[in-house]
């Protein structure tokens, strides 16, 4: 495995956020709301809102990317380390 990188550590290869919760604030939009109108289960929308999502449903994320009229990258940040 010549030149290879090999995961140690979070603090290497940093973590992925979502900011759902935030982009719904600042547009005055509840959970409940983008739920129904993305036709998704409440209970998915919340884990998205509290950043609680182990697996990506592109679906789900394509949907909520057409309610809102946004992108992924709206709503995905990827937090870096200091280096």
């Amino acid at each position: 495995m010549n030149g290879s990188k090999t995961i140690i550590s979070i603090k290497e290869y940093g973590r992925i956020e979502l900011r759902l919760n935030e982009i719904l604030e600042q547009r005055g939009i509840k959970r409940y709301y983008l739920a129904k109108s993305t036709n998704t289960r409440f209970e998915v929308i919340d884990k998205w809102c509290k950043n609680n999502v182990e697996k990506l449903d592109l679906d789900v994320l394509a949907r909520i990317c057409y309610a809102l009229d946004c992108t992924p990258s709206d709503i995905i940040k990827h937090i870096g380390n200091d280096k």
